[in-house]
């Protein structure tokens, strides 16, 4: 995997994270709140204007009860 194959891994990964959370009915609010983030964060990893961090990532995908190693897997499976 190359370094932008993974960057577009991770943006897959982050779009699964935030259907998941629209799905839900959760703000990006109440997602920072549950996962212990600055809501600002949550915002612009979202928009992709900021890299999550794995930590980063387990703490959103802990707060949504999502599946995160499915997610990446899924993600990078993605037809390229």
């Amino acid at each position: 995997m190359t370094p932008s194959e993974a960057e577009e891994t991770v943006a897959r990964a982050i779009r699964a994270l935030e259907l998941h959370r629209e799905s839900l009915g959760v703000s990006k609010r109440q997602l920072a709140l549950r996962a212990g983030l600055d809501p600002k964060t949550v915002g612009l990893i979202e928009r992709g204007e900021r890299s999550p961090t794995l930590l980063t990532l387990l703490l959103i995908s802990t707060a949504l009860k999502a599946d995160l190693p499915k997610i990446l897997a899924e993600a990078s499976s993605h037809e390229r």
